[in-house]
């Protein structure tokens, strides 16, 4: 096995990497790492992402930016249940909610992390204990044409809600593949954005998120499922 935590020259050596990881359990890479396993995630949400950017080599942290960033690749860990269906949407980044005139598709954060996704499934239940689920053969993806139209369209629509301060009536059944919702540590963590009157208003910051049905057909469609 290559030695966890080296940092990948290119797309290639990335995807042998975590292909390497197949079939370990978090525990196994952790200890590797000496890294400690929390007993649940409730207040460590990002810690199987962050022990995968770790394992991998990852170098942007918590930036703005691809995990990648010189190979163009974003990493996504995705808990999905034995038959390989995904438990939970994917977080994707955070929207921008003041601003935002002007603002395209082309230049998004979306589509840039999107551009280029190394999946990695994590299998277990939501009751399996962090060190105890398991890896799963990674994927690198690119979005379709198709799949950029859809992810295109429901960002255009959401921004476009955004901007005219509509902010609060956004749903998380808006969008067909992607979805905004509230991404805060607590309802304390308030950000500005537009009111209906065009005046500021203060809001809990919000992200976008894959839906599952997106991700469970992507899933399926590359591991035959």
């Amino acid at each position: 096995m290559y030695h966890l935590g080296t940092r990948p020259h290119d797309r290639a050596a990335l995807l042998h990497n975590a292909e390497q990881l197949t079939g370990l359990s978090l525990a196994e890479i952790a200890q590797q790492l000496g890294i400690t396993v929390p007993e649940h995630l409730r207040r460590d949400k990002g810690w199987i992402g962050q022990l995968l950017e770790q394992a991998l080599g990852a170098s942007a942290g918590s930036k703005p930016e691809q995990d990648f960033p010189e190979l163009g690749v974003e990493l996504k860990t995705i808990p999905v249940d034995e038959q390989g269906k995904p438990l939970e949407t994917t977080f994707v980044s955070v929207a921008p909610l003041m601003g935002i005139s002007g603002l395209r598709w082309q230049d998004s954060n979306v589509r840039n992390k999107l551009s280029c996704v190394l999946w990695i499934p994590i299998i277990g239940s939501r009751q399996t204990p962090p060190g105890e689920r398991i890896i799963g053969p990674p994927l690198c993806w690119q979005p379709s044409a198709e799949e950029e139209r859809l992810l295109r369209q429901d960002w255009e629509e959401i921004m476009e809600l955004i901007s005219l301060g509509q902010i609060q009536n956004i749903t998380a059944r808006h969008g067909q593949v992607l979805q905004l919702r509230p991404k805060a540590a607590n309802s304390k963590a308030l950000t500005e954005a537009v009111g209906a009157e065009g005046q500021a208003i203060m809001t809990l910051p919000r992200g976008f998120y894959l839906k599952t049905g997106f991700t469970a057909a992507l899933l399926a469609k590359h591991f035959m499922l």
